[in-house]
This record gives structure tokens, C-alpha cells and sequence, in this order.
């Protein structure tokens, strides 16, 4: 039976995420030249162990599930934090075969990873790099978090392959992006060293983006939440013509609309997590689903900041800009909402 309530265990694991993220994420730090906060992520993945939530004990992880982990994200998504999570804890780990070498180090935080496919892929590789010997050949653009990884996982006709980003044969090349938060990357391999991970590199990528998209609703969803939040909170203080602009019909109307809907894309983000936690067959319905729900939402919810905050709302200081722009990056990744619609029709046998 799909539980859609968040246990104790997940609301002490989002008191402890929400306080530190209160207190270290810096979002002035994406005017400057390193806008990823490593240190933060070292907090989160390496002393306080999140990015291995999903991973089993015998593997070096914590053991928990990915209902842990998406709570994980909410709060990412909450904070706009800048942070390789998703590339790195969902991604790559996602991708990697059980016993990868490299799976106990991410878990443990001692080094990143990433997967090597477009951002708005969700269509599984495309087999832009080629593989022989053990030497990759090719480029892939706009990966995600592939500056700030240690490793590139690679997929080919020939399999998935990992290569270190440092190697001099890989070249990273920074694409200026909407969401500063979560920057891309174009990569190029010329020549570069590789070590074979699996010999299907089509079912371990598939894996990887269905996982992905499911936790990212996650994190679409803290978005909402946040932008609902900051909204109602200004509109009780702010006044216009000697009163709250909050006690206007109009205004209470578009609120109560957008409460509404980032309750059921709660209740659809939850069920996208739960489905993966529990390994459920229906994963592929809940997430393209959550993607298909939570992608408009989070957009939606962003634009009624922006609005709703009057003219703070549209300057550069004021925080609801970097939660547009990481709404629309998003409704872009791991497959538009468009893209979900029309799966979802297939997954449930809708007519043309």
C-alpha cells in the first residue's frame, strides 16, 4: 500500500537538512566565479552522510530509501541550494551497478560523480561518444554538475564507462545557463582513458533519468513550497491603501489557487518517491506523473512570487529571481512536461 505521509524519521531527517541549509547556503555566491558551494556539499554528503541515503550497508551507504532521499531534495529545492546533489546522490548513483567500486565513495561523500547525458535527455543515450579500448572519443553537451565531478560516467554502444574529469583528454567547457544554481557543461573526450562499469549502458542510463525524474519533483516541489511561503508572508505584512494587500479577494484567490495545487503535487511528488523506494512497477506511470504535475506547479508557484512581491519582486536583490530561474531550468530537465504527458498517455493505454 503507497504511504504518501511523511514518517517521524523523515520529518527529523527535514528539521536537520532545513536548519543547516538556513544557515549556509549563501545565494550572493552565484555572482561570484564558483558559484557551487563545495563545502556545503561536503557537509551534507561527507559529515552528515546524505548522499548515501538510497545506498545499501553492504554497498557503504546509510541504508535508508529515496523517500529519504527526495525529502533530501524538498529542502535543496526549499533553499535553492547549489549543490551537486542531483547529478552526483541520484544520478550517478542511480546509474552505477550495485557493486561499482565507485558507488561506496559517493555514498560517502569522498568523491562526485555525474552522468554524462543532456540534462533534458529523457530519452535514454544518444551515442554521441564512442568507445574502443577502452579509449572514449566524442562530446556530450550541457551535463549537469560536470564541473565540480570527479568522475564522468560515459555511456556508449559499448557499454558505460567511467572516466576521471581530470584526465588532460577530457575537456569541460562551462555553457552559460538560466539556472546559475546548477550549472552545465559541455564535454569533449578526445582520446580520454576509460574504466568499463557495465556492458548495457542503455537499461543503467534509462535507470538513472526514470530515477531522476522522480526525485526531481521532489525538489520542484520545495520550489513551490518556498515561493507559496515567502508570497503569504508578504502579503500579511505588506499593506497598500492602509491595509494588508493578503485581505484583498483577488489576491487571496490566486493564493488559494496555488495552495491547492502544491498540495497535489505533494501528493504526486510523494507517490513518485514512494513508487521508487519500493521498487513498485508502477514507477514509470508516478514518475512521469510527478514530472508531467510538478514541472507547471513549480513554475507557476515562482511566477506568483515574482508578481505577487509588487516591485521588489522583479530586482535582482530580492531572492524570488534564482527560484524562477532554477523553476524553468527545471521544467526543461530530465524531459519537459510536454514530453511526460505524451508517455504517460502510452504508459495508460490513452487514445490518440
Amino acid at each position: 500500500m503507497t504511504d504518501l505521509l511523511y514518517s517521524e524519521v523523515e520529518e527529523e531527517l527535514r528539521s536537520s537538512v532545513r536548519s543547516l541549509l538556513q544557515d549556509r547556503v549563501d545565494l550572493s555566491r552565484l555572482e561570484g566565479p564558483e558559484p557551487v558551494d563545495l563545502k556545503l556539499w561536503r557537509t551534507l554528503a561527507a559529515d552528515l552522510g546524505f548522499a548515501g541515503l538510497p545506498v545499501p550497508e553492504s554497498a557503504g551507504g546509510a541504508g535508508a530509501s529515496w523517500r529519504e532521499a527526495a525529502v533530501v531534495m524538498e529542502e535543496l529545492g526549499r533553499a535553492a541550494a547549489p549543490v551537486p546533489f542531483l547529478g552526483s546522490a541520484v544520478l550517478a548513483t542511480a546509474a552505477l551497478p550495485p557493486d561499482d567500486p565507485l558507488l561506496p565513495e559517493l555514498a560517502a561523500g569522498t568523491r562526485t560523480a555525474t552522468l554524462a547525458v543532456p540534462l533534458s535527455s529523457f530519452d535514454g543515450p544518444q551515442w554521441t561518444v564512442e568507445a574502443r579500448d577502452g579509449v572514449l572519443e566524442g562530446a556530450v553537451t550541457t551535463v549537469a554538475d560536470a564541473l565540480t565531478a570527479d568522475v564522468l560516467l560515459v555511456p556508449t554502444a559499448a557499454g558505460l564507462f567511467a572516466v576521471a574529469s581530470d584526465d588532460a583528454a577530457v575537456i569541460r567547457t562551462p555553457v552559460v545557463s538560466l539556472d546559475l544554481t546548477r550549472p552545465v557543461a559541455d564535454l569533449t573526450f578526445r582520446g580520454a582513458s576509460a574504466r568499463p562499469v557495465a556492458p548495457d549502458a542503455q537499461a543503467h542510463v534509462e535507470r538513472a533519468l526514470l530515477v531522476g525524474a522522480a526525485m526531481l519533483a521532489s525538489e520542484q516541489l520545495g520550489i513551490a513550497e518556498w515561493c507559496l511561503n515567502a508570497t503569504v508572508d508578504y502579503a500579511k505584512t505588506r499593506r497598500q491603501f492602509a491595509r494588508p494587500i493578503g485581505s484583498y479577494q483577488a489576491l487571496k484567490h490566486r493564493l488559494a489557487d496555488l495552495w491547492v495545487a502544491v498540495t497535489q503535487a505533494r501528493a504526486v511528488a510523494r507517490y513518485a518517491a514512494d513508487c521508487l523506494a519500493t521498487d513498485s512497477p508502477d514507477l514509470p506511470v508516478a514518475a512521469s506523473l510527478a514530472q508531467a504535475f510538478c514541472s507547471p506547479v513549480a513554475v507557476k508557484a515562482a511566477e506568483e512570487c515574482v508578481q505577487l512581491h509588487g516591485g521588489i519582486g522583479f530586482t535582482w536583490e530580492h531572492p524570488a529571481h534564482w527560484y524562477l530561474k532554477r523553476a524553468r531550468a527545471n521544467a526543461a530537465a530530465l524531459g519537459s512536461s510536454t514530453r511526460h504527458r505524451a508517455l504517460l498517455a502510452d504508459l495508460v493505454n490513452l487514445p490518440a
